[in-house]
This record gives structure tokens, sequence and C-alpha cells, in this order.
């Protein structure tokens, strides 16, 4: 007698037993039980999933700044501190008004950095009149992370424009002035995303003004900061 017959009885049942089988392991994925998963072989073209950090220094590599990485862009609304002289007359001597500072950077290393930025330092009541400044500032960055905190300093230049709108019995010279000036400032920022910071930040600035010369101007401000 030949064995087909007996194989033929018998593949249904196995056939049966496979496909219980089969139902059992998609039952197990499905209710959550992680499955093995195949390891990569060194032939294989897809790379090994790798485990990011959230604030992982590897994450970056693009930046508007020449030869930095890790590159952003922010904008700070502060408050400024005048120190140009009043003059006489008893006119208005306001010492504060808004500044706004727009400002883009990137990293040599993970600890130094370079910024480039535009200031509007607003306006203050001197003389009868107004004075206005605004610049362009250059600096370098030292920064230290701290998880998701970091504290950073930094130490430039300033290319500053003033102009000096007041009454002549006020005993100030009026007139537009310019020139490059050192600047210098501390901060401290908080990352809520892996590319989003807000930061507190103080700066000192000096500028040139008619008839009064170099002059220190301060700003306190609060900035949000985004990485690419």
């Amino acid at each position: 007698m030949t064995p087909f017959p007996r194989i033929h009885r018998t593949w249904p049942m196995a056939a049966l037993a496979l496909a219980l089988a089969a139902g059992g392991a998609s039952a197990q994925t499905a209710s959550g039980t992680p499955t093995a998963q195949a390891s990569p072989s060194p032939g294989n073209n897809y790379p090994a999933q790798q485990p990011r950090s959230m604030y992982s220094w590897s994450e970056g590599n693009y930046s508007l700044v020449p030869y930095t990485s890790h590159g952003y862009i922010g904008f700070n609304v502060g408050v400024t501190d005048w120190d140009a002289p009043c003059g006489g007359g008893g006119f208005a001597c306001d010492d504060s008004d808004n500044a706004f500072h727009l400002y883009s950077g990137g990293m040599f290393n993970q600890y130094i950095g370079g910024e480039i930025g535009l200031i509007d330092f607003g306006r203050a009541d001197r003389g009868g009149g107004r004075v206005k400044a605004h610049g362009l500032n250059l600096s370098l960055v030292g920064r230290v992370p701290l998880g998701r905190f970091s504290v950073y300093g930094k130490l430039g230049a300033l290319y500053g424009r003033t102009d000096s709108e007041v009454l002549p019995a006020s005993g100030l010279s009026g007139g537009k002035e310019s020139g490059w000036e050192p600047s210098y400032g501390l901060g401290v920022g908080f990352d809520f995303t892996p590319r989003s910071s807000i930061v507190l930040e103080w700066n000192r600035f000096d500028l040139n003004f008619v008839g009064s010369g170099k002059q220190e101007i301060t700003t306190t401000s609060l900035g949000y900061v985004h990485r690419f």
C-alpha cells in the first residue's frame, strides 16, 4: 500500500495546527506583547535605530553664520537704560524705553559660538527733544549647557548710530553720530522643546553721542530662540 492515503489524511490536521499557532501569535501581538525583531545584518542598507537624546549636541548642523553649525535665530524685547546726559533747562529726562533685538548665531563647538544681530534701543526724552539709537552687534558667545538650562556670556562690538534732536536751551548738542564700540552681556536660557528656548538677557553697549562722547546704554530683555 502506498503512503499517500495516510499523508492525505494527516495534512489537513497539520494545516489546522499551523493556522491556530499563527492566530495565537497574532493575538499576542495585538494584545501588546512585544515580538522579537530581526537584527539587521551587516549587509542591510537601512540604518539601525538609535536612541535620540532630547537635547543632543549632534542633532543640529545648519547655521546662517559662516563656519558654524547648530544655528539659531532669536528675538528679544526689553527695556533700555540710557546714560546719556539730560541737559539743563528743566526739560523732561526719560531714562527708559523699549528695546528690540533680532539676531542669528551658530556654534564653532559645543561651548563657543558667534552671533550677529540688529538692535533698536528705542527713544529717550532729552533736552526738550528726543535721542534715539540703533546698531549692528557682532559677538562671541560662550555657552555652558546644564540639562534644559544653559548660561552664557557675550563679548563683542557694536556699530551704533545715534540721533539727538534737542533744544539749544538745554545746553546739549544735536546731530548724528556713529562708530564701533565694545559690548558685552550675560544670559540664561531654558529649553522647553528640543528646538525652542526662552532666554533672559542683560547687555551693555557703548554708543557715541554728539557733544557728549561715549555713553553707556544697558538693556534687560526676554526673548524666544528657535534652533534649526
